[in-house]
């Protein structure tokens, strides 16, 4: 389905939020219309209510950079995150931050991965573990495949699940929580494994999903994905100004795993992140990669977008660790 003729699709035209973000991403539904994101470049944190408005918008200026958050058990005051050093805890109230766990050994601290790295995107999963990727910081070193998987289990105990990645982007689980969607952007491809609820095992990995070689999705990479409520995966094509949804790993009602069903086209091609609030879909922009040769997605990159698309989310889940 190279040229996605019959596919439905939701074209946005207005940013509901112009913001110029360098590298907007992580966004993140937080109860009622309050939903907040980051810009991982610019070290900002957003808060918005889509039920008042742009007009509600509120933002602080971070010292770290942050990729990825994700509420927490008994917490409602605060956040985790994975941030420029480590997975850390944000008090909302006091505007602070404070790490629970950092990523690297002394020894890769001295080599100075702490400084060459940063998080990226994430999720946790149905029993509280925080899921969260680390790569290269563009702003210090091009990306390689210096990038790790890490998971952070509610005991603060910390695994690397998967090494030799590149940009790690979306995690997710199916609906059944028998499978796990992972990105890694370069790839061009979003990898499907077997995922044990119980210990957290992934294990027999195969493509769900790859970007075609021609299209309109031709040229783009995955990027940042969240699942509806009937388990299919919508996913940032980051250079292609689209999102589109995908049919679950398996397949459904005689369509095959990773066929694109729906879509949403925006008006800058630099889209990271999807997230539900309620049954809209907000939608993360970066920077235009090439303002010269797209002068038209310049116009609106690095802004936040909102479309509905009559279905809601799958439940948003809390890490489960004392913070």
């Amino acid at each position: 389905m190279d040229k996605l003729d019959n596919v439905k699709t939701h074209k946005v035209t207005e940013p509901f939020l112009d913001l110029n973000c360098r590298l907007g991403e992580a966004p993140f539904w937080e109860g009622g219309g309050k939903v907040r994101f980051v810009d991982i470049v610019k070290q900002k944190l957003y808060f918005v209510d889509l039920e008042k408005g742009a007009s509600s918008l509120t933002s602080t200026d971070l010292p770290i950079s942050i990729g990825t958050t994700a509420n927490v058990d008994g917490h409602d005051d605060g956040f985790v995150f994975l941030g420029k050093h480590g997975f850390g805890y944000y008090d909302k109230a006091k505007g602070t931050h404070r790490y629970i766990r950092k990523m690297w050994t002394e020894e890769e601290i001295a080599d100075g991965k702490e400084e060459r790295m940063r998080g990226n995107d994430g999720a946790v999963d149905s029993r509280g573990r925080y899921w969260a990727g680390a790569m290269n910081d563009p702003l210090v070193k091009e990306p390689s495949d210096e990038g790790v998987l890490f998971r952070l289990d509610p005991d603060l105990s910390l695994h690397r699940i998967l090494s030799n990645v590149t940009i790690p982007n979306g995690i997710s689980w199916s609906a059944d929580d028998r499978t796990m969607y992972f990105t890694d952007s370069p790839s061009g491809q979003i990898t499907a494994y077997d995922f044990a609820a119980t210990t957290g095992r992934i294990s027999n990995p195969r493509p769900f999903f790859r970007i075609p070689s021609s299209g309109p999705l031709a040229g783009g990479v995955p990027d940042g994905h969240a699942v509806d409520a009937d388990g299919y995966l919508w996913v940032a094509i980051f250079g292609t100004g689209r999102v589109v949804r995908l049919v679950p790993d398996g397949g459904r009602d005689g369509r095959r795993a990773g066929e694109v069903v729906a879509l949403v086209e925006l008006p800058t091609r630099c889209v990271s992140c999807p997230g539900f609030v309620g049954e809209e879909l907000l939608v993360t922009s970066a920077e235009e990669e090439d303002p010269d040769g797209y002068p038209e997605s310049k116009r609106f990159q690095g802004a936040v977008f909102r479309v509905h698309v009559g279905i809601g989310g799958m439940k948003l889940h809390r890490f489960g660790g004392k913070v």
